[in-house]
C-alpha cells in the first residue's frame, strides 16, 4: 500500500473505473491532486483498492476524498485464501489517511457520484454498499445524499412570466447578507451542519469564499431578483467551476418562499449560462430537499447520478 510516484503511474492507479479517471491527469498539472494523495494497494500490477484526495490549487492540505475504489473481482491471494475486498479497503484507507491527513485533525469529507438507482440492489448496490462498509469500519458516517443534475441544450425552458426583474449583483457584501438571510429556515444540510458550528454570517462567508470565489466566469453573471419595486427576492449564481458550467447557488428569501418564484430565478440563471453556448450545466441538491429537486425538474434537469456524503466525526 503507497501512494503513486506521479504521472507516470496514472495508468496504473486508473485501473480501476470511474469517470473522474480522465481528469486525473489535468488536476496533477493544475495542482488540485497530488502522487502524495493518490494511494493504491497493490498486489503485483494489480490495483485492489485505491484511493485519492482533491484540494484546491494552491493549498497544502486536501479538501474532499472523491475516489475511492475497491476492485469488484472476488478473487484469491497467493495462498489460494479468499480476498475480503471490504478489510483491504480500510487498510488502505487508515495507511494513507494516517500519512497524509494531520493526527490531530478530521479527515476530510467523503463525497462519490453513483448511479441513480444504487438503491435498488444488485450489483450496483453491493459495490456501493461494500465502499460505505469500508469508510465506517474507519469511523465515518453518512452524512447526506445528493441528487446530481445536469440541463442539456436543447431542453425547452418557460418563457419569463414577467413577475420579477433580475439585475447583477452589486459587490460582494450584498451577496454575503443576502447568503446570510436565506440561511433562516435553510434544507441543505451542509449548511444546517455550519449553523450548529458558527454564526449565520460566517457560514454564508465560508461559503463564498470556498466555492463561488473560486469560479473562473465572471460575477457578473450572477443575478439578483426582485419584484417591480426593487425588493430583493432571491438570487442566483450561474458560473463555472473547474470542470464544469454550473447553477453555483440558488435561494429564495425566507419571506418570499411559497410563490414559486424559484422556478423564474432557475430558469433566468440557466438562461444566462445557455447564452454562453455551453455544452451542459450541472447542479446538485440535497435528495431531501424536496421543493428544490422539485424545481430542477420543472426546468428540465435530469437526475443523472446520485452524491454520496460520508464524513468523521
Amino acid at each position: 500500500m503507497r501512494p503513486i510516484t506521479g504521472r507516470e503511474e496514472l495508468v496504473l492507479f486508473s485501473q480501476l473505473p470511474y469517470t473522474l479517471n480522465e481528469e486525473l491527469a489535468d488536476d496533477l498539472a493544475a495542482g488540485r491532486r497530488r502522487p502524495e494523495w493518490m494511494w493504491v494497494a497493490l498486489r503485483g500490477e494489480r490495483v485492489l483498492a485505491r484511493l485519492a484526495w482533491w484540494g484546491r490549487t494552491g493549498d497544502d492540505t486536501p479538501f474532499l476524498l472523491d475516489i475511492f475504489d475497491l476492485d469488484d473481482i472476488f478473487d484469491l491471494d497467493d495462498s489460494g485464501a479468499d480476498l475480503d475486498r471490504v478489510d483491504i479497503g480500510v487498510r488502505l484507507l487508515r495507511a494513507a489517511t494516517a500519512a497524509v491527513v494531520p493526527a490531530d485533525a478530521r479527515p476530510p469529507e467523503y463525497n462519490r457520484a453513483v448511479p441513480p438507482d444504487w438503491r435498488e440492489g444488485g450489483v450496483t448496490g453491493r459495490i456501493v454498499e461494500d465502499r460505505m462498509l469500508a469508510l465506517e469500519r474507519t469511523g465515518a458516517r453518512q452524512f447526506v445524499e445528493r441528487l446530481l443534475l445536469e440541463w442539456r441544450p436543447g431542453t425547452p425552458l418557460p418563457e419569463p412570466k414577467g413577475r420579477l426583474a433580475f439585475r447583477p449583483v452589486r459587490d460582494t457584501e450584498e451577496i454575503l447578507t443576502l447568503m446570510t438571510r436565506v440561511l433562516d429556515g435553510t434544507l441543505d444540510a451542509h449548511s444546517r451542519d455550519g449553523l450548529t458550528r458558527m454564526s449565520p454570517r460566517q457560514a454564508a462567508a465560508r461559503h463564498y469564499e470556498e466555492e463561488l470565489a473560486h469560479y473562473r466566469s465572471p460575477q457578473e453573471w450572477w443575478r439578483i431578483a426582485t419584484l417591480p419595486d426593487g425588493e430583493p427576492v432571491g438570487f442566483v449564481t450561474p458560473g463555472r467551476n473547474d470542470y464544469n458550467p454550473v447553477i453555483g447557488y440558488l435561494a429564495v428569501l425566507p419571506e418570499h418562499r411559497g410563490n414559486g418564484y424559484i422556478d423564474d430565478i432557475l430558469a433566468e440563471g440557466t438562461r444566462i449560462l445557455s447564452a454562453q453556448n455551453v455544452p451542459r450545466i450541472r447542479a446538485a441538491t440535497d435528495l431531501g430537499n424536496t421543493p428544490m429537486a422539485n424545481a430542477f425538474q420543472r426546468i428540465g434537469y435530469v437526475n443523472f447520478a446520485r452524491r454520496i456524503c460520508m464524513i468523521w466525526s
